[in-house]
């Protein structure tokens, strides 16, 4: 389904609007754009050289950052059609290999008489220090532009990023889901619902204490007068709050905002008036690995500490009926350990051959299970192949079932920080989709979270 960017004309826009635009820093970044600048700086490019420079290690071109802010300028707000003016840019600090930068844009003025607007413009890295900051005037648009967005090619894998693309592309024909977000009360937060909001996945009910929220939308140039907002004196009154109104059937879904993990959950268990059901609840992480030509999925990297066989079982058969919902017809669930062979002392492999035993007698269905396997024999067909394992899911799987907590949240992280992966996160095995964002997540990583849950709550409107 192909998705388009849309510009705002002048006359929509409005002074306190804002947008911003999310990006990792990479070395095929700085080489693609050396290549086009022809600025091929050793300081830029060559770790060794770099090594002996001032800040001690790669850093990008001054002017990376602000080909960002072009971006964010002529794709987003004022959007297609914007011509560039003039600017004024102060640059406070570098851009390292690996740093996200979140660049924003705000309206401060629009000069009628010249068809300009003003807007301030600022870079935060991930540690929140001001990168650059300052003003640009454009023209923006006098007539309304719709163009396709062309997908966006990732250097990194010589192919396009398009699993979380796809699951956004799937999540765009329903009607999006009435969701209690549960204490939006920063910028991070409140940021990732508007931008749901926008993008037709949720219809959100803010719960949280007001004065806070609407303090942050005003600071932020966030309008949330369209949305419901329920009043609370702290977060865990809205916790409370929010289980209560998916309890009731009110909202479809449940969202963490800007409280803990821990807290935000806490009221979900409840035996009594929490969202339990026959079904263990598990945390599954939807990988897009550039260097991995297929969806993958981690399970349970968020919740289940050291789950037992019995805990494994659901965690599994969640994983397996999510990959159904996302049209993935018979996942292949590779059950992870340290080696390929069953070791009485190593638990994960008793685990995971009684899982695949499980598979055997219907006690799991809906894919190919096999364990236990390392992790390469059940990502790399060359490495499956060296060592003589015949197998439908080694080198090809969909699913991978970690043996804990520690290892599935390592892997997770080491693939997103170590092989430029981006991932949606949701817990399953509730009465409603439960969205665990993180203030670390990207735009696609929030967005794409609120898609998993659209697509289960899609699935359960189709059943009722």
């Amino acid at each position: 389904m192909e998705t388009y960017i849309e510009n705002r004309t002048f006359d929509e826009l409005k002074v306190g609007q804002s947008a911003t635009l999310e990006h990792r820093l990479t070395m095929e970044d700085l080489k693609v754009f050396a290549g086009a600048a022809s600025l091929m700086n050793p300081g830029h490019m060559d770790q060794e050289f770099a090594g002996s420079e001032l800040f001690q290690k790669v850093i990008a071109h001054g002017m990376w950052g602000t080909s960002l802010l072009a971006t964010l300028l002529i794709t987003e707000m004022p959007g297609p059609g914007t011509e560039f003016v003039e600017g004024n840019l102060r640059y406070d600090a570098p851009v390292a290999l690996g740093d996200t930068l979140q660049v924003r844009v705000k309206i401060e003025e629009k000069r009628v008489d010249e068809h300009t607007v003003r807007l301030s413009c600022e870079a935060r890295n991930d540690s929140g220090d001001q990168v650059f900051h300052g003003t640009v005037l454009v023209r923006a648009p006098k007539e309304k532009l719709r163009r396709p967005r062309e997908e966006v090619y990732d250097p990194r894998a010589g192919v396009h990023r398009s699993h979380l693309q796809r699951l956004l592309a799937l999540a765009a024909e329903p009607e999006p889901m009435r969701t209690a977000v549960v204490h939006p009360v920063d910028r991070e937060s409140l940021l990732g619902v508007v931008e749901a909001a926008k993008h037709g996945l949720i219809d959100p009910v803010l719960i949280g204490p007001e004065a806070k929220i609407r303090g942050v939308a005003e600071k932020e140039g966030l309008d949330i007068g369209d949305y419901k907002l329920v009043p609370t004196e702290h977060s865990h009154e809205a916790a409370e709050k929010g289980v209560a109104l998916t309890r009731a059937g009110d909202c479809e879904a449940l969202m963490k905002g800007a409280l803990h993990t821990d807290e935000f959950l806490h009221p979900t268990l409840d035996r009594n008036a929490g969202l339990r059901t026959a079904r263990r609840m598990s945390h599954v992480w939807a990988m897009d690995v550039p260097t991995y030509p297929r969806p993958l999925f981690i399970t349970d990297a968020a919740i289940n500490i050291y789950p037992d066989l019995e805990a494994k079982r659901d965690i599994v058969q969640n994983a397996i009926d999510l990959a159904h919902v996302l049209l993935i017809r018979e996942p292949k669930v590779a059950l992870l350990s340290a080696t390929e062979s069953v070791n009485p002392k190593i638990d994960s492999t008793l685990d995971a051959a009684a899982l695949c035993k499980m598979a055997d007698r219907g006690q799991i269905t809906g894919a190919q299970l096999d364990g236990p396997l390392a992790f390469d024999n059940a990502v790399s067909v060359a490495a499956a192949k060296t060592k003589h394992i015949n197998s439908p899911v080694a080198g090809l799987a969909n699913i991978l079932v970690v043996p804990d907590l520690e290892s599935g949240n390592m892997l997770a992280k080491q693939l997103h920080y170590l092989a430029d992966a981006v991932a949606a996160g949701i817990v399953l095995g509730a009465r409603v989709p439960i969205i665990l964002t993180s203030r670390s997540d990207d735009t696609i990583s929030r967005l794409a979270s609120c898609a998993l849950g659209l697509m289960l709550v899609h699935s359960r409107r189709k059943g009722a």
